[in-house]
């Protein structure tokens, strides 16, 4: 058999890219033959060649012994296969393929044995199958194992940014309510002013949170649908309140820009929206320029799209920076504080509640964020004259 595989070796490989390119969306590649079938072919002639010299030690040695056992896990075949199996699954194939693509060395093999009519021994059909099948298990065991270690980092990285978002929004809200227990206490503010439910209004978003977060845990599910209708200058008001206090705890300037239209209102979690205005905010009074004013400014336009902006004047965006600005644990300017979470925490509200937040860079001057939003549409029922 040996013989056989040395004349026929190139019509073998070719045969084996031939039947790979036939599957759907895969064709054979350098890549994908490198620790594949070339390598094995190689090794299992000179795995007969050993066997029928007599040298039963180095047949071991190259393919490993049968059924597998520990010495197969330092055979030549074992290393090559376990390298293989490791390829194919970043090459994005799937476990059947990878013993696919042995099996088609064995078809191509026993086709051409019969075109050419070439016996082979029962002795030599055994050592053939011995190697596959420990190519095969040595291939699959790796192909698994880092199938399974690249699903837990996934998961790994999917629950820490769950965990980094959950522990950043209630950073903020724990944040709001104490400056605004702060303010009532210093001020002796009475607790039914604006400044009570600014405290009134950060523990019911922190009580959301949790309950979110328990919710999470007992079902593994997406936060619920609490939507409701709500008035645009009533949200602003309460957001332009909130920032209030950070900015007076931080020593920037913040204005509220215009007087929106009370008729104006907007369908969505309100507590979602203004945690992403609220971590906008933040963001701005972290990076406008010291002397500088963070403003916060919406309005209606008449197609019926409703604009939330946050401006500041940190001197404008470095090139690329737009594009990248929403990733998690993303900070610029070399900031080291906090996580890197909040804007990315923002577009995820904006977008639970059917809107989309965007950037526009003002160079040299600061930029601007922009929560896009559908207008909340009345229906009347019209009566009749005479009704």
């Amino acid at each position: 058999m040996h013989e056989f595989l040395i004349h026929n070796r190139a019509e073998l490989i070719e045969r084996c890219k031939a039947k790979v390119a036939l599957r759907p969306l895969r064709s054979a590649t350098p890549e994908q033959l490198k620790n594949g079938i070339p390598l094995f072919l190689e090794q299992l002639i000179r795995t007969l060649q050993a066997e029928s010299e007599g040298e039963s030690g180095e047949s071991i040695r190259i393919s490993g012994a049968s059924g597998g056992g520990s010495s197969s896990t330092v055979s030549e075949m074992g290393l090559t296969a376990t390298a293989h199996g490791k390829r194919l699954l970043e090459l994005g194939y799937s476990v059947d393929q990878v013993v696919h693509a042995y099996g088609d060395l064995c078809q191509a093999i026993t086709d051409t044995a019969v075109e050419r009519d070439a016996p082979f021994t029962v002795d030599e059909f055994r050592t053939l199958n011995r190697c596959l099948d420990n190519a095969i298990a040595e291939a699959v065991t790796e192909f698994s194992v880092q199938r399974d270690l690249a699903t837990a980092r996934r998961y790994s990285e999917e629950s820490n940014e769950r965990h980094g978002f959950l522990l950043h929004e209630l950073r903020n809200s724990l944040h709001t309510a104490s400056l605004a227990l702060t303010a009532l206490e210093t001020g002796k503010l009475p607790i039914a002013g604006a400044t009570g439910a600014v405290l009134r209004r950060s523990l019911v978003a922190l009580t959301s949170l949790v309950k979110h977060a328990l919710d999470e845990v007992r079902v593994a599910a997406a936060l619920s649908d609490d939507k409701e209708v709500f008035s645009l200058a009533s949200f602003v008001a309460d957001a332009g309140s909130a920032a209030l206090l950070d900015a007076n705890a931080r020593g920037c300037s913040f204005i509220v820009r215009n007087t929106i239209d009370p008729d104006i209102e907007v369908e969505g979690e309100r507590e979602l929206l203004l945690g992403a205005v609220m971590n906008l905010v933040q963001n701005a009074f972290k990076f406008t320029r010291p002397g500088t004013e963070v403003s916060l400014n919406a309005h209606a336009t008449s197609d019926g799209i409703v604009s939330i902006d946050v401006e500041d004047r940190c001197g404008g965006l470095p090139p690329g920076v737009a594009e990248m600005i929403f990733r998690p644990f993303t900070r610029r300017h070399g900031d080291k504080s906090g996580l890197g979470l909040g804007l990315s925490i923002a577009r995820q509200n904006v977008e639970a509640v059917g809107g989309t937040l965007t950037v526009s860079d003002l160079p040299g001057k600061g930029c601007v964020f922009t929560i896009t939003l559908h207008r909340h549409k009345h229906h009347f029922a019209a009566e009749a004259p005479g009704k």
